[in-house]
């Protein structure tokens, strides 16, 4: 299970460091001050939980439970959901797409797993002895 948290890490570590750059460098053109730093929050929740994996799966190693593969599920989930609705958004914005704005509700959803891979470590970790 760990390797494929790693593998999946670094993935999404790489496509992190690609839509930062992008955000950085090619997307001033296309939309608004304010949807920059909307796009750039993905970026950096994205890295955060990109760290996060890496640490599970560090922890996989020492302490193979069930709860620590939830919790890498969680991040995945929560960074497709959060980031990815995120750099939606910021689409949407940059090709003046109509009736779309909603999909910021999928936002906050992806932040519940977030919260909740958190808890799983935790948990994880309490219950192991």
């Amino acid at each position: 299970m760990h390797k494929r948290f790693l593998i999946i890490a670094a993935l999404l570590g790489a496509v992190s460091v690609a839509m930062g750059a992008f955000g950085a460098h090619g997307l001033k053109q296309f939309v608004a001050e304010e949807s920059i730093s909307t796009f750039e929050t993905g970026v950096r929740y994205q890295f955060y939980h990109v760290f996060g994996l890496l640490a599970l799966a560090a922890l996989w190693k020492e302490f193979p439970v069930k709860w620590l593969r939830w919790a890498g599920n969680c991040f995945i989930t929560g960074i497709v959901l959060f980031s990815g609705s995120l750099y939606l958004l910021t689409a949407i914005k940059a090709t003046n797409t109509v009736g779309l704005n909603g999909i910021g509700i999928i936002t906050p959803i992806g932040g519940l797993f977030f919260i909740a891979g958190w808890l799983l470590i935790a948990a994880a970790l309490l219950k192991n002895k």
